[in-house]
């Protein structure tokens, strides 16, 4: 069973939801929209989300046919080619709603509402009109609103509350105005494990499913995930440097003592993150080894010591650290960034290999 397909089952057990979106948008986190999908439905994911319908085409495109949401739209695009792929269109506007209606007749879309996070989604003072909008146009047979769904600031659980509250209230008015919308859902992989979700019939898990915190803390990783990705490649060369060796651009880092330099052949080109020069490790022969020195475009770095070491040798980035390799979480934290930017920056020069 893959890392995917293992997640999603106890992120599923976890929220207690009847329907769990996998988020697989930005190519699945950097592990590949297709190949995450497909995880993700064997694991009892029941739909997918992405970002933008040109994603959920691509999708559509590899053969998966599943339930499919898509919430960042243009709103003057033409969204019959996306509806009439089965795809629910996630709108956040009165604009998006008519625009949906006139291009995509009996089209489904699922409402986004602003519950405090201030990003898309409709403005609290514009959910009524929005909500009789939208029923007026259902009446008419010119769409159908499927769900009503927004998305937590994960800010604090007094913060996480008021927008719930405010959420259950858009509820009320949604269904006041005569919508009777079957999906509801709030929660990420965060709120899906921390937070009750009985109130709801969906939690959208992104990161989660990936095996990565989704609280960007290596030590806050949901009992029971595992990391779906590991970044390795093979020692590109071996050199000894005396004591006083300068190392990569701008020699941030000298030899102390004579040491035994091996060169990792990836770069920030390949999503490797400069900022981690100096700070980061691998898995390198059994042990952890620091990275020395700049992190260049396509190569960096890392001290053995006086361990003999081989060119074509393993080199582990970041995997599971059951196996003693650093995580992507840890990767985040030596860039001071989240472990979310490190699998998803990955580039294109690096062959994905499912496992």
């Amino acid at each position: 069973m893959s890392a995917i397909e293992h997640n999603v089952g106890v992120l599923k057990r976890l929220a207690g939801t009847r329907e769990l979106l996998a988020v697989v948008k930005a190519d699945g986190y950097g592990h590949g929209a297709a190949t995450a999908a497909r995880a993700a439905l064997a694991g009892g994911a029941t739909w997918l989300g992405v970002a933008d319908p040109e994603e959920a085409l691509a999708l559509r495109a590899a053969g998966i046919d599943a339930p499919l949401l898509a919430w960042l739209l243009h709103t003057e695009a033409d969204f019959g080619p996306v509806a009439d792929r089965g795809i629910d269109l996630g709108v956040s506007s009165e604009a998006q709603v008519e625009r949906v209606a006139a291009t995509a007749p009996g089209a489904a879309v699922q409402i986004k509402l602003d519950t405090g996070l201030s990003r898309n989604g409709v403005e609290a003072r514009e959910w009524g009109r929005v909500f009789e909008a939208a029923a007026a146009l259902e009446r008419e047979g010119a769409l159908r609103v499927r769900g009503l769904f927004s998305h937590l600031a994960n800010t604090s659980p007094e913060e996480d509350a008021l927008a719930e509250e405010r959420f259950a209230d858009a509820v009320r008015l949604a269904r006041g105005a005569g919508l009777d919308p079957v999906l509801l859902h709030l929660a990420s992989t965060a709120a899906a494990v921390m937070r009750d979700q009985s109130a709801f019939t969906m939690v959208r898990c992104g990161i989660g499913i990936y095996g990565v915190s989704p609280f960007g803390d290596p030590e806050r990783v949901p009992d029971g995930l595992r990391p779906a990705m590991t970044l390795a490649t093979e020692v590109a060369a071996v050199r000894r440097v005396p004591a006083g060796a300068g190392v990569s651009y701008d020699h941030i880092w000298r030899a102390e003592r004579p040491t035994t330099l091996a060169l990792v052949p990836l770069g920030y080109a390949d999503g490797v993150p400069r900022a981690a020069s100096n700070r980061a490790e691998v898995l390198l022969g059994g042990r952890r080894r620091p990275v020395r020195g700049r992190i260049a475009m396509d190569q960096f770095l890392v001290d053995v010591g006086d361990d003999e070491v081989r060119v074509g040798d393993e080199v582990v980035l970041f995997g599971d650290p059951a196996t003693g390799a650093p995580s992507a979480d840890e990767w985040g934290r030596w860039a001071d960034t989240i472990g979310y930017e490190i699998v998803t920056r990955i580039g294109p020069r690096v062959l994905r290999e499912p496992v």
